[in-house]
């Protein structure tokens, strides 16, 4: 059972690094071994779970199920020891953060303040960045995100807050523009939108009999910072659609005007997303459970990332 086990280690090793070598270093074995263990597995099974060639390594189908497979179990076997070993143990090491920028030095700087004060032994180094950093490939132990959950079986999220969502615009713009009655009339408005490399903010709303629609709104500027969108409706260059974290003093202050405030945009979810085989950390653990006190976010369960829920902003 031990060989077994340890053969299925080194698949997933070797998976997880992309190559025979990386793989057995990880577990302090050579390329040779990390190869032979791959090898008796495959025996074993009567199946291939690996294309070979020269320069990558790729699953096969069946080496996807396995490997899929084996990240359930070690996820079970990582929640079954930090729950026994988790609530005893003083967090201590370095914490490696991704966080949204503008979110980030809002909302996690004070809760950071607090987490360093209660745990002494723990250095943190965080990232300010609205770029979707790849958690394992960067070797972040976790990531702050604003909605949209990723697709990546290797990960998993709990929800540790939620915020609602505003269409809004400064006062100047809607007295130039005037302002749209409905959903149909943002297509006839400067939209900004946020947009990367990677992923392109969509406008969602919940229409009446409870199905979701797409805004069809006209976009010549788009960023990649809600900050710098939330400062471009302030200066009055369109109407963004933005987490009312971001924007409330805005609106409280005038700088900004809510519009179509009777829009369902469901809520924005902020995710707290860390790989799955990786041993759940107390300084893990406690600083997220501390997002959720401070938060006040209901995200008291965990969940797989691939799990269904409504669009988001």
């Amino acid at each position: 059972m031990r060989t077994k086990l340890n053969d299925i280690l080194a698949f997933m090793a070797v998976v997880d690094a992309g190559s025979f070598v990386a793989g057995g270093q990880a577990l302090g074995l050579t390329r040779s071994a990390a190869g032979k263990a791959v090898a008796r597995l495959e025996d074993r099974l009567g199946a291939r779970l690996l294309n070979r060639t020269t320069r990558t390594l790729s699953l096969t189908d069946e080496g996807r199920v396995l490997y899929e497979r084996g990240l359930q179990v070690l996820a079970a076997v990582d929640d079954a020891e930090a729950s026994v070993a988790g609530p005893a143990s003083t967090p201590r090491g370095l914490l490696r953060l991704t966080v949204p920028d503008a979110f980030g030095r809002l909302m996690v700087l004070p809760i950071l303040k607090k987490y360093l004060a209660a745990w002494p032994g723990v250095q943190v180094e965080v990232s300010f960045t609205d770029r979707r950093a790849d958690i394992i490939e960067e070797g972040f132990d976790l990531a702050v995100r604003i909605g949209g959950m990723s697709e990546d079986t290797r990960l998993v999220s709990r929800v540790v807050a939620r915020f609602k969502a505003l269409l809004c615009a400064a006062p100047s713009y809607l007295a130039a523009r005037g302002e749209p009655r409905n959903v149909d009339a943002l297509a006839a408005h400067d939209c900004l939108i946020f947009s990367s490399r990677t992923r392109r903010q969509s406008w969602r709303f919940r229409a009446g009999d409870g199905s979701w629609v797409k805004a069809q709104g006209r976009s010549r500027l788009r960023m990649d910072s809600g900050e710098a969108l939330r400062d471009a409706a302030v200066a009055g260059l369109g109407i963004a659609f933005l987490p009312d974290f971001l924007v409330a003093e805005d609106v409280a202050a005038g700088r900004l005007r809510q519009v179509l405030p009777k829009l369902d945009a469901g809520d924005v979810e902020i995710l707290a997303i860390y790989p799955t085989r990786r041993l759940l950390e107390p300084r893990v653990r406690r600083f997220i459970d501390l997002m959720v006190d401070e938060l006040g976010g209901s995200g008291s369960h965990w969940r797989c990332s691939t799990g269904s829920r409504p669009p988001s902003s």
